[in-house]
């Protein structure tokens, strides 16, 4: 039986054979011997001490834009709906805004902006669900997730038990955070934001002023901040729903000052930014993949967006591992012009780096 739905009862809706390729933004072939839809994270312990889903290797899913299937099955897969949205604390200037796991994190963001609240505005149009992302810990156009992040609420599979973590206990990093870490650990079930009333904008990344400017906005408003962010990243980046990607593949790698300075004199024009600590810098990974020759390239249906260096594309029927084939090729012709690692931003299910 392919694809059959044996019950559908809230708060848990079980299928069996599940094609999972509609629910990444990749769209490669995969599919799950069992899929459990959670509406309510209170029937987690059941769900999890279930037959069907007592494997070691059970996928959580979110929006499916960071994963790569580079097998195209596993075991069993579970993905958390619960997508209520609430202010849980008003402090007049400062409000904490809690949302469900499984609300669509751009949905979100419009949300915050259309209840006057500010703070995500730069985070618009990142593909993905509320509860994937501090487990990526998103970040755009100057501004990452933890800065946000009032509070994380997870099941944790070791302790048995829905925890509160604030962000000192989330191990975040650049692009990473100890749910990704410990992947097999935590089930995030909802997150808790720090917003403001009175707008804070960061405006410093390259592009934002220029695309106000082109809007015609001089002194602008959160909202029409996530309307510029949303403008640059729908010209550079391709939908997902039309062309099969997992937005930025790589990290941007981070150096130390003299490596990138040997660098920007060996390579003019390379870019580098602030890595965030002092004595490092944060290299354009998708500089170092264009000027390797990679923008536009093609494997059969496995390719780089000819908009973008940084972005890996499904032309139609490319597998996983096709698509983590090129991903190596790429970062091994990198590593040989520039001696510069390059590591993925997606995590990859059935293969190792």
């Amino acid at each position: 039986m392919s694809d059959a739905t044996i019950e559908d009862r809230t708060p848990v809706r079980w299928t069996r054979d599940a094609d999972l390729a509609a629910r990444t933004s990749l769209r490669v072939p995969a599919r799950t011997a069992w899929l459990a839809e959670v509406a309510d994270a209170a029937a987690l312990p059941g769900v999890l001490a279930d037959p069907r889903m007592a494997v070691g290797g059970l996928l959580v899913l979110g929006g499916g834009s960071n994963l790569l299937f580079a097998t195209g099955t596993t075991d069993a897969a579970l993905a958390l709906s619960a997508d209520a949205i609430e202010v849980v604390a008003d402090r007049g200037d400062r409000v904490v805004l809690r949302a469900g796991a499984g609300r669509d994190w751009h949905g979100f963001v419009l949300h915050s902006l259309a209840l006057g609240l500010s703070g995500l505005e730069n985070l618009a149009l990142i593909p993905g669900t509320v509860g994937a992302a501090p487990i990526q810990n998103i970040g755009a156009y100057g501004v990452e997730l933890d800065r946000r992040v009032h509070a994380v609420e997870a099941w944790d599979r070791e302790a048995g038990a829905i925890v509160r973590l604030a962000p000192g206990d989330c191990g975040f990093a650049y692009r990473d955070s100890r749910f990704k870490r410990e992947h097999g650990r935590w089930i995030v079930t909802a997150v808790e934001f720090a917003l403001s009333r009175t707008p804070r904008l960061e405006l410093g990344y390259a592009g934002i002023v220029d695309e106000l400017h082109a809007m015609g906005i001089a002194a602008p408003t959160p909202a029409q901040v996530a309307a510029a962010v949303c403008r640059i990243r729908r010209r550079k980046l391709p939908d997902p729903a039309v062309l099969g990607n997992a937005g930025s593949f790589f990290k941007n790698p981070i150096v130390d000052e003299a490596r990138a300075a040997a660098l920007a004199a060996r390579h003019p024009g390379m870019p580098a930014y602030d890595g965030g600590s002092p004595g490092l810098r944060k290299l354009s990974a998708a500089w170092l993949i264009d000027a390797a020759g990679w923008k536009g390239h093609r494997d059969g249906d496995a390719g780089v967006a000819p908009g973008h260096a940084l972005v890996l594309v499904n032309h139609g029927r490319a597998t996983g591992a096709e698509v983590l084939a090129l991903a190596r090729r790429i970062a091994d012709s990198v590593h040989a012009r520039f001696g510069v690692a390059l590591e993925p931003e997606p995590r990859i299910i059935g293969a190792d780096w």
